[in-house]
């Protein structure tokens, strides 16, 4: 039991407040929501999702990954339209796969 003269906070509700604080600004992916709140990322990815579930948030942009592709969402509070993810066709991919086996294989001629 507590002592008397303290507030009892519970702790779900303080990570919760500090997650939406930080979301606000609709600048930061989900891993560093997790750094900035200190909640674990799985959380932080079932927080987000949830709340863009039901509407309290949209993406507002996608961040490429190691790859090149849209799949890393950016979260941000407030009702609006999500961000469309750029897609490439098959085409364009199969030109840049082309291209970094040309420049890998350049790369080992020169430094043969």
């Amino acid at each position: 039991m507590p002592p008397k003269n303290k507030k009892i906070i519970k702790i779900n509700a303080i990570s919760q407040a500090y997650l939406i604080k930080a979301m606000l600004d609709g600048t930061l992916t989900c891993k560093e929501l997790a750094e900035e709140t200190g909640l674990h990322y799985v959380t932080v990815l079932q927080y987000t999702r949830e709340l863009h579930a039901v509407g309290a948030a949209h993406i507002c942009f996608w961040e490429k990954d190691i790859l090149g592709r849209d799949s890393i969402k950016v979260y941000k509070i407030g009702i609006g339209k999500d961000a469309k993810r750029e897609k490439m066709t098959g085409a364009q991919r199969q030109a840049r796969s082309r291209s970094k086996r040309y420049n890998i294989e350049m790369n080992q001629r020169m430094a043969a």
